[in-house]
């Protein structure tokens, strides 16, 4: 058992998980990442991205990711490519985590599964999902400068998307199932008075449809909820915002989570309600959700994490 044990266990990949990685390495704690089974995270579909400092001419997210990777590895880290299926945290250290059939050990946990968006689930949207389709305005909203886009959804978050975006886009139509809105009043009012935003309510998105060869997205088939009839409406691009699933079901009924099933931590910092126990990105932030924040948390956890371990005369 105790080639299985270490210092750190991180669990998850992306901008946090390896983030987190290098800083244990690097503070010479012995670290075990356990990737899952889409290593890199939510950047490992995102074609370009632009907003990471240190990059003035963008870089591929894939390649950025294997960047992240690369450099934990460089300091010392054990990195495998399994999904971790059960976490022990409650009870008396070690912390136990079984991934693929083996139970590893460790002094302290970072966990980073991150957030996965909902996404409708029709086929086409597999097609262009990161080519035209996005659930990220902040992400890739640039991308559409001059272009005629729509956004789907009807919370506080679609209403703030389609606004955002009309900072690029020459039109934004915002696509809803229902005349009446999950988003606050004074959301729904800016959007009215925005000239660039139309709201389309009654309708669902049934089909996108494109250049597959090229990845242009020209426009969407369009069901009345009310009728049932379909009209092709032209776009350019469709951002999904109907929310977010944190990816937490390995840690209920020992995490502290709160409504919505994001992790709890302490203010200001990545503790969660375990001592030992830290939560860094998407899992825990349910408001920034970029690929910085993400990694500048997971600094913010193995910091943790190491101050943890030498208070316990580790």
């Amino acid at each position: 058992m105790k080639e299985n044990h270490y210092d750190t266990i991180i669990i998850g990949s992306g901008p946090a998980g390896y983030t987190a990685a290098i800083y244990t390495g690097r503070a010479n704690l012995k670290t075990l990442v356990l990737e899952g089974i889409e290593r890199g995270g939510q950047l490992m579909i995102t074609s370009e991205v632009e907003n990471y400092p240190g990059f003035p001419e963008g870089i591929q997210g894939p390649e950025l990711m294997d960047n992240f990777r690369n450099q934990a590895l460089r300091f010392g880290a054990t990195l495998k490519s399994v999904l971790a299926d059960k976490a022990e945290l409650k009870g008396a250290s070690p912390f136990k985590v079984t991934a693929e059939g083996t139970t590893y050990t460790a002094d302290s946990v970072i966990i980073a599964t991150g957030a996965t968006a909902r996404f409708l689930g029709i086929p086409s949207e597999a097609t262009y999902k990161g080519k035209g389709v996005s659930a990220c305005a902040t992400c890739d909203g640039f991308f559409f400068r001059g272009k005629e886009v729509a956004v789907v959804g009807g919370g506080d978050s679609a209403f703030e998307e389609a606004t955002f975006l009309t900072k690029f886009a020459s039109k934004v139509t915002l696509l809803h199932r229902r005349d009446t809105f999950r988003a606050s009043k004074i959301m729904v009012e800016r959007a009215e008075k925005n000239p660039k935003i139309q709201i389309k309510p009654f309708v669902e998105v049934a089909e996108i449809y494109g250049e597959e060869k090229t990845g242009t997205v020209t426009g969407v088939k369009l069901k009345n909820t009310q009728t049932g009839a379909i009209e092709d409406f032209p776009i350019q691009g469709l951002f999904i915002a109907i929310g977010h699933e944190p990816n937490t079901k390995l840690f209920t009924g020992q995490l502290d989570l709160d409504k919505t099933g994001y992790i709890k931590t302490t203010p200001g910092r990545t503790a969660t309600n375990i001592p030992g126990v830290f939560a860094a990105g998407d899992v825990q932030d349910a408001t920034y959700r970029q690929a910085i924040t993400a990694a500048g948390s997971g600094c913010q956890a193995a910091i943790e994490a190491e101050r943890y371990l030498e208070s316990k005369e580790h």
